[in-house]
């Protein structure tokens, strides 16, 4: 009979982003879709720069979060760093294939499957933080582009700071024009990853739910406590 251990795997660090990325990312989620529903919720141009203001509030939060995420990924604990969660290395391809078959499950860190999931959701998060931060300053002057995007747009003879979100009246039109057509190139990429990044998240729970349920260890209760219980020697135990 196989006796259940229980181990130290994510440390407090990792815990932390994954709370506040949860929280970052349900603010974000709801004013988005406040704003992409803006005309038939009859929000009036007051109540879009308020909630953009929020937006990008929690946007930094996102961004600050997943900047320090990615550091720690360099000096973080054993399954913080990208070699326990990126998937490659050696040994990885026939790991995923034992797993996918049942035959070796029990994994400490994520398991290969979840290497994969992991992977998705990261580059995800880096397009929908590095497009907003851009967006932040087209849609209402804010950092960190905000100012040259004021001072691209700006009439002649105009402070760059007196320009208001929705007031055309100090800008010029040519340059405006320009401005919006940019603010395109990053807006399309913006949305359509919200909806991928909304999928992959969904995904997630699912899988997570799934494995805790179909393999054990506590998963879901090792976001909390940092340890899990499992049965058996795990296949990733030499970390």
């Amino acid at each position: 009979m196989a006796t259940h251990t229980e181990y130290t795997v994510w440390d407090r660090t990792t815990r932390i982003f994954h709370w506040v990325n949860i929280l970052a990312m349900l603010v974000l989620i709801a004013c988005g879709v406040a704003l992409l529903n803006a005309g038939a919720l009859g929000a009036t141009n007051d109540g879009k720069i308020l909630l953009k203001t929020v937006h990008v509030y929690a946007g930094y939060v996102f961004a600050a979060n997943l900047a320090w995420r990615l550091v720690w990924a360099f000096v973080g604990g054993p399954f913080a760093r990208w070699r326990a969660f990126l998937p490659f290395g050696n040994g990885y391809v026939p790991a995923l294939k034992a797993y996918v078959s049942g035959e070796k499950t029990s994994y400490k860190g994520h398991n290969p499957l979840g290497r994969l999931a992991v992977t998705a959701l990261l580059i995800a998060l880096i397009v929908q933080a590095s497009t907003g931060l851009v967006l932040a300053g087209t849609d209402i002057y804010y950092p960190p582009f905000g100012t040259m995007i004021a001072e691209w747009v700006a009439a002649p003879g105009v402070n760059p700071e007196d320009i208001l979100p929705y007031d055309r009246s100090l800008v010029d039109p040519d340059a405006y024009q320009e401005m919006r057509d940019f603010r395109s190139l990053f807006l399309s990429p913006h949305v359509t990853n919200f909806y991928i990044l909304l999928g992959l998240v969904v995904l997630h729970i699912v899988a997570v739910v799934w494995t805790d349920n179909r393999h054990g260890g506590g998963i879901i209760s090792a976001m909390f406590t940092g340890r899990k219980t499992l049965k058996g020697k795990p296949e990733d135990g030499e970390k």
